[in-house]
Protein backbone atom coordinates (compact mmCIF):
# COMPACT_ATOMS: atom_id res chain seq x y z
CA UNK A 1 0.00 0.00 0.00
CA UNK A 2 1.76 3.15 -1.04
CA UNK A 3 1.57 6.54 1.42
CA UNK A 4 -1.54 8.28 -0.53
CA UNK A 5 -3.23 5.29 0.51
CA UNK A 6 -2.17 4.85 3.60
CA UNK A 7 -3.12 8.82 4.41
CA UNK A 8 -6.44 8.22 2.93
CA UNK A 9 -7.31 5.15 5.01
CA UNK A 10 -5.96 6.69 7.88
CA UNK A 11 -8.37 9.81 7.25
CA UNK A 12 -11.24 7.23 6.51
CA UNK A 13 -11.13 5.85 10.10
CA UNK A 14 -10.45 9.28 11.69
CA UNK A 15 -13.58 10.42 9.93
CA UNK A 16 -15.58 7.13 10.75
CA UNK A 17 -14.13 7.63 14.29
CA UNK A 18 -15.56 11.62 14.89
CA UNK A 19 -19.18 10.53 13.35
CA UNK A 20 -19.41 7.52 15.61
CA UNK A 21 -18.37 9.93 18.70
CA UNK A 22 -20.89 12.42 16.87
CA UNK A 23 -23.67 10.10 17.31
CA UNK A 24 -23.44 8.98 20.53
CA UNK A 25 -23.00 12.47 22.15
CA UNK A 26 -26.32 13.17 19.99
CA UNK A 27 -28.08 9.76 21.12
CA UNK A 28 -27.41 10.94 24.78
CA UNK A 29 -29.11 14.41 24.14
CA UNK A 30 -31.63 12.99 22.57
CA UNK A 31 -32.82 10.15 24.81
CA UNK A 32 -35.43 11.63 26.75
CA UNK A 33 -37.19 12.38 23.39
CA UNK A 34 -36.27 8.67 22.43
CA UNK A 35 -37.78 7.62 26.19
CA UNK A 36 -41.01 9.46 25.26
CA UNK A 37 -41.56 8.51 21.31
CA UNK A 38 -41.31 4.66 22.10
CA UNK A 39 -43.60 5.07 25.39
CA UNK A 40 -46.09 6.61 22.72
CA UNK A 41 -45.53 3.71 20.37
CA UNK A 42 -46.11 0.95 22.82
CA UNK A 43 -49.23 3.04 24.59
CA UNK A 44 -50.45 3.34 20.84
CA UNK A 45 -49.96 0.16 19.04
CA UNK A 46 -47.55 -2.09 21.81
CA UNK A 47 -44.37 -3.55 20.73
CA UNK A 48 -41.92 -4.09 19.46
CA UNK A 49 -40.90 -0.06 19.38
CA UNK A 50 -38.27 -0.52 16.55
CA UNK A 51 -38.12 -1.77 13.17
CA UNK A 52 -34.86 -2.91 11.54
CA UNK A 53 -35.05 -3.27 7.41
CA UNK A 54 -32.35 -4.75 5.79
CA UNK A 55 -29.85 -2.17 3.43
CA UNK A 56 -27.12 -1.66 1.29
CA UNK A 57 -24.07 0.15 3.06
CA UNK A 58 -20.77 0.60 1.93
CA UNK A 59 -18.85 -1.40 -0.98
CA UNK A 60 -22.67 -2.74 -1.31
CA UNK A 61 -22.70 -4.91 2.12
CA UNK A 62 -26.10 -5.50 3.72
CA UNK A 63 -26.59 -4.25 7.29
CA UNK A 64 -29.89 -3.93 9.29
CA UNK A 65 -30.90 -0.18 9.03
CA UNK A 66 -33.29 0.53 12.54
CA UNK A 67 -36.07 2.74 12.90
CA UNK A 68 -38.97 3.43 15.47
CA UNK A 69 -41.49 1.23 14.05
CA UNK A 70 -44.01 3.41 12.00
CA UNK A 71 -46.22 0.42 10.60
CA UNK A 72 -48.59 -1.90 12.62
CA UNK A 73 -46.60 -5.25 13.99
CA UNK A 74 -48.66 -7.81 12.14
CA UNK A 75 -47.41 -6.40 8.96
CA UNK A 76 -44.73 -8.62 7.71
CA UNK A 77 -41.33 -7.35 6.35
CA UNK A 78 -41.51 -8.50 3.26
CA UNK A 79 -43.81 -5.62 1.77
CA UNK A 80 -43.65 -3.35 -0.71
CA UNK A 81 -40.17 -1.49 -0.19
CA UNK A 82 -42.03 2.07 -0.81
CA UNK A 83 -44.13 4.16 1.84
CA UNK A 84 -47.49 5.84 0.50
CA UNK A 85 -48.52 8.87 2.33
CA UNK A 86 -52.01 7.76 2.87
CA UNK A 87 -50.09 4.43 3.46
CA UNK A 88 -52.89 1.98 5.30
CA UNK A 89 -49.88 0.21 7.27
CA UNK A 90 -49.45 3.42 9.33
CA UNK A 91 -50.22 3.67 13.09
CA UNK A 92 -51.49 6.71 14.34
CA UNK A 93 -48.36 7.80 15.64
CA UNK A 94 -46.64 5.92 12.95
CA UNK A 95 -47.98 8.15 10.46
CA UNK A 96 -46.89 11.42 12.98
CA UNK A 97 -43.05 10.17 13.44
CA UNK A 98 -42.88 9.43 9.56
CA UNK A 99 -44.36 13.10 8.96
CA UNK A 100 -41.86 14.50 11.28
CA UNK A 101 -39.26 11.89 9.88
CA UNK A 102 -38.56 11.18 13.85
CA UNK A 103 -38.69 7.48 12.97
CA UNK A 104 -35.34 8.35 11.46
CA UNK A 105 -33.73 8.72 15.24
CA UNK A 106 -32.56 5.09 15.60
CA UNK A 107 -30.40 5.70 12.98
CA UNK A 108 -27.53 7.55 14.63
CA UNK A 109 -27.31 3.82 16.21
CA UNK A 110 -25.87 2.34 13.11
CA UNK A 111 -23.65 5.21 13.05
CA UNK A 112 -22.49 4.33 16.10
CA UNK A 113 -22.15 0.64 15.19
CA UNK A 114 -20.05 2.12 11.46
CA UNK A 115 -23.07 0.79 9.63
CA UNK A 116 -23.52 4.40 8.14
CA UNK A 117 -22.18 7.78 8.71
CA UNK A 118 -24.07 11.03 9.76
CA UNK A 119 -24.44 12.27 6.08
CA UNK A 120 -23.84 10.18 3.62
CA UNK A 121 -25.98 8.51 0.14
CA UNK A 122 -29.16 7.14 1.50
CA UNK A 123 -28.82 3.53 2.33
CA UNK A 124 -31.47 1.57 -0.27
CA UNK A 125 -33.14 -1.39 0.34
CA UNK A 126 -32.05 -4.49 -1.71
CA UNK A 127 -34.88 -4.27 -4.12
CA UNK A 128 -33.18 -1.57 -6.08
CA UNK A 129 -29.30 -2.86 -6.01
CA UNK A 130 -30.32 -3.08 -9.53
CA UNK A 131 -30.81 0.45 -9.68
CA UNK A 132 -26.52 0.82 -9.47
CA UNK A 133 -25.60 0.85 -12.35
CA UNK A 134 -22.94 2.19 -14.47
CA UNK A 135 -21.70 5.89 -12.76
CA UNK A 136 -24.15 5.20 -10.02
CA UNK A 137 -21.93 2.25 -8.76
CA UNK A 138 -20.11 4.99 -7.43
CA UNK A 139 -21.96 5.30 -4.90
CA UNK A 140 -21.50 2.35 -2.99
CA UNK A 141 -17.99 4.05 -2.76
CA UNK A 142 -19.27 6.41 0.11
CA UNK A 143 -20.68 5.31 3.89
CA UNK A 144 -24.28 5.98 3.47
CA UNK A 145 -26.15 8.25 5.72
CA UNK A 146 -28.74 10.51 7.76
CA UNK A 147 -28.15 13.48 5.85
CA UNK A 148 -27.22 14.47 2.10
CA UNK A 149 -28.47 16.38 -0.64
CA UNK A 150 -30.72 13.36 -1.73
CA UNK A 151 -32.47 13.49 1.85
CA UNK A 152 -32.93 16.95 1.54
CA UNK A 153 -34.50 17.25 -1.55
CA UNK A 154 -37.06 14.17 -1.33
CA UNK A 155 -38.19 15.09 1.84
CA UNK A 156 -41.22 15.84 0.26
CA UNK A 157 -40.70 13.14 -2.14
CA UNK A 158 -44.66 12.10 -2.54
CA UNK A 159 -45.45 15.11 -5.04
CA UNK A 160 -43.40 13.25 -7.75
CA UNK A 161 -45.10 9.95 -8.46
CA UNK A 162 -47.70 10.23 -11.31
CA UNK A 163 -50.75 8.04 -9.65
CA UNK A 164 -50.92 6.13 -13.39
CA UNK A 165 -47.53 4.44 -12.48
CA UNK A 166 -46.31 1.93 -10.41
CA UNK A 167 -44.29 3.69 -8.38
CA UNK A 168 -41.32 0.81 -7.98
CA UNK A 169 -41.18 1.47 -11.44
CA UNK A 170 -41.09 5.21 -11.68
CA UNK A 171 -38.44 5.30 -9.02
CA UNK A 172 -36.42 2.94 -10.62
CA UNK A 173 -36.46 4.58 -13.96
CA UNK A 174 -36.56 8.67 -12.52
CA UNK A 175 -36.40 9.47 -8.76
CA UNK A 176 -33.58 6.74 -8.38
CA UNK A 177 -31.42 8.40 -10.88
CA UNK A 178 -32.51 11.69 -9.72
CA UNK A 179 -31.40 11.91 -6.04
CA UNK A 180 -28.04 9.67 -7.04
CA UNK A 181 -27.26 12.35 -9.39
CA UNK A 182 -27.58 15.19 -6.44
CA UNK A 183 -24.98 12.77 -4.28
CA UNK A 184 -22.66 11.89 -7.38
CA UNK A 185 -22.78 15.63 -7.56
CA UNK A 186 -20.97 16.45 -3.79
CA UNK A 187 -19.81 13.43 -2.48
CA UNK A 188 -16.71 13.50 -4.43
CA UNK A 189 -15.40 16.46 -3.39
CA UNK A 190 -17.40 16.79 0.33
CA UNK A 191 -15.91 19.00 2.87
CA UNK A 192 -16.28 18.84 6.57
CA UNK A 193 -18.23 21.87 6.41
CA UNK A 194 -20.41 21.07 3.34
CA UNK A 195 -21.70 18.12 5.43
CA UNK A 196 -22.42 20.22 8.06
CA UNK A 197 -24.39 22.56 5.88
CA UNK A 198 -26.51 19.30 4.95
CA UNK A 199 -27.45 18.92 7.62
CA UNK A 200 -28.89 22.07 8.53
CA UNK A 201 -30.05 21.67 5.17
CA UNK A 202 -32.03 18.42 5.71
CA UNK A 203 -33.49 19.83 9.48
CA UNK A 204 -34.84 22.69 7.47
CA UNK A 205 -36.02 20.75 4.77
CA UNK A 206 -37.99 18.85 7.22
CA UNK A 207 -39.59 22.02 9.01
CA UNK A 208 -40.18 23.51 6.28
CA UNK A 209 -42.01 20.63 4.49
CA UNK A 210 -43.39 21.63 1.04
CA UNK A 211 -45.12 19.43 -1.43
CA UNK A 212 -42.79 21.37 -4.18
CA UNK A 213 -39.34 20.71 -2.73
CA UNK A 214 -38.81 17.19 -4.98
CA UNK A 215 -39.84 18.72 -8.34
CA UNK A 216 -37.56 21.33 -8.07
CA UNK A 217 -34.23 20.06 -6.62
CA UNK A 218 -35.03 17.54 -9.27
CA UNK A 219 -35.11 19.72 -12.17
CA UNK A 220 -32.07 21.32 -11.57
CA UNK A 221 -29.62 18.49 -10.79
CA UNK A 222 -30.41 15.84 -12.62
CA UNK A 223 -30.98 14.86 -16.52
CA UNK A 224 -33.84 12.34 -15.74
CA UNK A 225 -37.26 13.86 -17.10
CA UNK A 226 -38.57 16.86 -14.63
CA UNK A 227 -42.22 16.19 -12.52
CA UNK A 228 -44.99 17.42 -14.35
CA UNK A 229 -48.59 17.19 -14.45
CA UNK A 230 -49.63 14.67 -12.70
CA UNK A 231 -46.96 14.15 -10.97
CA UNK A 232 -47.08 17.22 -8.73
CA UNK A 233 -51.32 15.84 -7.21
CA UNK A 234 -50.69 12.54 -5.94
CA UNK A 235 -49.59 11.35 -2.36
CA UNK A 236 -47.31 9.03 -2.14
CA UNK A 237 -43.96 9.04 -1.04
CA UNK A 238 -40.64 6.66 -0.77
Amino acid sequence: MTNAQLQATSRQAGWVLVNRIAALMMLVLIMPLVIVIATAIVVDSGFPVFFSQERLGLYGQRFRMLKFRKFASIVGRNTRPLTLADDHRFTRVGKLLAKAKLDELPQLWNVVRGDMAIVGPRPEVPEFETCFEGRFYELLDHRPGIFGPAQAASCAEGACYPPDQDPQDFYRAVLFPAKAALDLAYYPSRTIVGDIKWVLRGILAVCRRSDHMMPVGLAQNTEAPAPTGAMANNNTTA
